[in-house]
């Protein structure tokens, strides 16, 4: 008898997709010795499984019947295959089109529609499956990536059909207490399975049963994604790292019409403000600690650091958001401790799939865009994917300057060899947005003006635009041993024309401004290198990870030219704009800058999985960071930096772990002492135990963490020349955070999070000890949860609610002003129907007045949205 103790059924994709593994965690099967098993058993009771290949011969009809046997006694299933056609094999593509379930009166059928004729597969049985694998042939249904039933009649516990590699599609038909038995027929446009459960007859003690782990791809409208890659460079089942992660994924995407990256951040714990092109004041605080967004992340994309952040991250062509908590340096290098946020982005598809869609919202948002997919060879080895968006936007604020935003992001994957791949992407942005440095301070509050007040120029502007170039290549040097290499260049231009605020006088109410313009220029070179291995050391198993980052970054302050002479001034709370701006391209610039950076790191993680319940994960990685100053060569400064990681996974059962881990971070520290020598960079070390479990059968994970980071050598002033500083500064954050995400009942999804932090300085020379870091609430939280009609006359007609909290936050390490708490309401309403979905989103339904993100009393304290709406249609075939 088959027995599923993973709670996912839709990960039964993957059961039937990728080879069996014994490694802990993940999906879990229990297999029957007594049934005959398409698998190969190892001496160590490991299994892997094979697609089935089509015979040299086939017939028109094929039917498989399984043969019980006593326990001591295990012997194949028996297959007979009538009326040889000698069909050959096949030598075109067929696409199945359409795949439809009928009950009949002692079982089921399933009919496979198709461009032309199917090959006859052959069937195996497989635990309580029957097994038969399509070769020459892809599956493209119009509104879906797979065909997949649950409980279609007594006896069957799900019926999956899916796209293997190599133009395989797999028929996979699960009984529920015994293999069905199958019937395979042939047409000239299709294919017809006629089943009928079977019927256990031998039960099996359960010390004899096979114990299995698989994982599996996640299907389009899920909210829990069973494994995730950022935490550990390798893809590992969520309950089996020892770290906090959340994954916000597509689905989530896609019934919350994200437009920013910052906004899918209100569906993970402990991660509260903005991320925003370069001079918007982008400020992201992950577990307490602000984090700069400009040189040292938190932001990767595909696991590629992005440098220097001067534009919008664009979520058109992202597949779903990673988010790693903690200190991350051990694996992505210098960064700050609170974490890191990964942007996976989609890939081409072995079948053609199209998504077309326009949203258009308030404020005269209009957004086109496109998803494209599909083979390019008739053998599904070359294949490609075209994301594409234009979007115009005006602002809720006092702008003329509207939001003009284009990206393309073409990828091509070439499947070289059975086992070596190369993908090669481009993304280009070019988008001009508002300049918006916020509002500034006065008394203890930031000024009680209209939210859409602005103290610049309403013509103040950024322009900017990014290329990026790479590749990655993939070679499977056999079953045990992958080699990885990856490339990415990114080029970027930024430029501002603004009335600069440097000052306000809180008893004139005026705002000192001066006209400015500033071009930058980053080019920047990615190189990653990793061999991934797995092998056994007497009963423990291994899954180790090598590898080398290089990253060559040259950064031009092309000129920064400020009017010092002519500064104007407005009255906040009675402004009068359209000063004339004057003309500063004949104003001497600002000491230009031109600098350097190289930055090499190497490591090594070990996944040690000692038996089912106990996995260790051990990492180490040494950095060194060459900054030059090509202007300024006193400047120069040269860093490095050991970071581990430890970490341990208890597991009492497949569905739930306890862990415990212990990582360290650097960031280099840009500052002088008074004898003129750099400040040692800045160290971080962080402690964190957690539980993470899965819920109601696998559809739900709920993951419970406690951490404690402190930050060291953090920049201060010198007690003997305040001009001066030393890196004697110390800051600390403690807190709770729990994550729950997935599927309560059929058609029922939910994503919640909160977090309670307590981030202070403990030591510097300036602000006192005790006073909390800015942009940290105590308290923090969201929920959002989805419903839609599984079947009826409504069946495809949802519904969304959710609720945002972020606590009341100081504004400034000195803590001269609060920004007060908000709570936000948040609602939808889609309905989706064969290839069509229609979506409305309702943003801040009752219109609450917050401030995003707080910074400090001159500027960057940033209004957040009104309420306002969002409709969508879309069309996916």
């Amino acid at each position: 008898m088959l027995v599923c103790c993973v709670d996912e059924m839709v990960m039964m994709k993957g059961l039937w997709g990728l080879p069996f593994t014994t490694l802990a965690g993940g999906l879990a099967l229990t297999l029957s010795p007594m049934m005959a098993l398409a698998v190969e058993v190892e001496a160590d009771a490991s299994l892997s499984t094979k697609p089935v290949s089509n015979p040299a011969t086939t017939a028109h009809t094929a039917r498989v019947m399984p043969t019980v046997h006593p326990f001591d006694e295990p012997a194949a299933a028996t297959t007979q295959i009538d009326e040889p056609s000698g069909l050959g094999a096949q030598t075109q593509l067929v696409e199945i089109t359409n795949v439809q379930i009928e009950a009949t009166a002692d079982g089921f059928t399933l009919q496979l529609d198709a461009s032309g004729e199917l090959a006859l597969p052959e069937i195996a049985v497989t635990g309580n499956a029957a097994i038969a694998d399509i070769p020459n042939a892809v599956l493209n249904l119009p509104d879906t990536e797979e065909f997949f039933v649950s409980n279609p009649t007594e006896g069957i516990a799900l019926i999956d059909v899916v796209n293997l590699p190599d133009n395989l599609v797999r028929i996979a038909i699960t009984g529920t207490a015994a293999p069905p038995t199958v019937e395979i027929s042939v047409g000239t446009t299709g294919l017809m399975v006629r089943g009928i459960p079977g019927v256990a007859t031998v039960a099996v003690p359960d010390d004899e049963v096979i114990q299995v782990v698989v994982t599996g791809e996640q299907v389009d409208d899920d909210y829990f994604v069973p494994s995730a890659s950022s935490a550990t460079r390798t893809d590992t089942p969520v309950l089996d790292i020892p770290q906090a992660i959340q994954v916000v994924p597509q689905q989530v995407l896609e019934d919350q019409q994200i437009l920013r990256v910052d906004d899918a951040l209100r569906n993970v714990s402990g991660v509260v403000g903005q991320l925003d092109a370069l001079s918007n004041n982008a400020a992201l605080a992950l577990r307490g600690f602000t984090t700069n967004t400009f040189s040292n992340g938190p932001i990767l994309r595909d696991g590629f650091r992005i440098t220097n952040n001067f534009t919008t991250q664009e979520i058109a062509n992202v597949e779903r958001i990673e988010v790693i908590k903690g200190p991350a340096s051990v694996l992505y290098g210098q960064s700050d401790p609170g974490g890191i946020i990964n942007l996976v982005t989609k890939r081409p598809l072995p079948y053609p799939f199209y998504d077309l869609e326009v949203q258009v919202g308030s404020v005269g948002l209009i957004r086109p865009s496109v998803d494209l997919t599909g083979p390019l060879a008739e053998d599904g080895r070359l294949a490609y994917r075209l994301n594409a968006v234009a979007q115009h936007e005006e602002s809720f604020r006092d702008f003329d300057t509207d939001t003009s935003r284009a990206f393309i992001a073409p990828v091509l994957s070439w499947q070289i060899s059975d086992r070596t791949n190369l993908t090669l992407l481009m993304e280009y942005l070019d988008e001009e947005t508002p300049f918006d440095p916020g509002l500034p301070v006065l008394g203890n509050r930031v000024v009680d003006v209209p939210r859409d007040r602005i103290q610049v120029e309403p013509n103040d502007q950024i322009r900017s635009d990014a290329l990026t170039l790479g590749y990655d290549l993939s070679h499977q040097v056999n079953d045990d041993w992958v080699l990885n290499h990856g490339f990415r260049y990114v080029a970027q231009d930024y430029g501002i024309r603004v009335a600069l605020p440097l000052a306000f006088d809180e008893t004139t109410r005026n705002v000192t401004r001066f006209f400015a313009d500033r071009d930058y220029r980053s080019d920047d070179y990615v190189i990653q290198a990793n061999v991934i291995g797995e092998f056994d050391t007497g009963s423990i198993q291994h899954t180790l990870l090598a590898g080398v980052d290089v990253n060559f970054n040259r950064f031009d302050d092309v000129f920064t030219r400020v009017d010092f002479a002519n500064p104007t001034r407005l009255d906040i709370f009675n402004p009068i704009y359209g000063t004339p701006r004057t003309d500063v391209s004949s104003v001497a610039p600002l000491s230009t800058g031109k600098t350097e950076a190289d930055r090499y790191g190497v490591f090594l993680q070990d996944q040690i999985t000692f038996s089912e319940q106990f996995i260790l994960v051990g990492s180490l990685r040494y950095d060194s960071v060459d900054f030059r100053d090509l202007e300024t060569p006193n400047n120069d400064r040269y860093d490095d930096a050991w970071s581990p990681r430890i970490g341990i996974v208890y597991q009492p059962i497949e569905t739930l772990s306890f862990y415990a881990n212990y990582a360290q971070s650097f960031e280099p520290n840009f500052g002088r002492t008074a004898n003129g020598a750099p400040l040692e960079p800045e160290r971080s070390e962080g402690y964190e135990i957690g539980i993470k479990a899965e819920l109601l059968a696998g559809d739900l994970l709920a993951t419970l963490a406690y951490f404690d980071i402190t930050k060291q050598n953090v920049s201060t002033a010198d007690p003997n020349n305040l001009l001066l500083t030393v890196a004697t500064g110390e800051q600390r954050s403690q807190g709770i955070e729990l994550d729950i995400v997935g599927e309560i009942l059929p058609g029922w999804n939910i994503i919640a999070n909160y977090a309670y932090i307590d981030a202070r300085i403990t030591a510097d020379n300036t602000n006192s000890v005790g006073n909390r870091l800015p942009n940290a609430p105590y308290h923090s939280g969201g929920l959002w949860t989805t419903y839609e009609i599984q079947q009826g006359d409504l069946q495809g007609l949802g519904f969304g609610f959710g609720v945002n909290y972020v606590g009341q936050r100081e504004g400034d390490l000195a803590n001269t002003f609060e920004v007060e708490d908000y709570f936000l309401t948040n609602a939808a309403l889609f309905y989706e129907r064969e290839d069509w979905r229609l979506g409305l989103n309702f943003n801040n339904l009752f219109d609450v007045n917050y401030f995003r993100v707080t910074d400090n009393r001159t500027f960057g304290n940033i209004p957040g949205a009104p309420f306002s709406v969002v409709g969508s249609v879309s069309v996916k075939f």
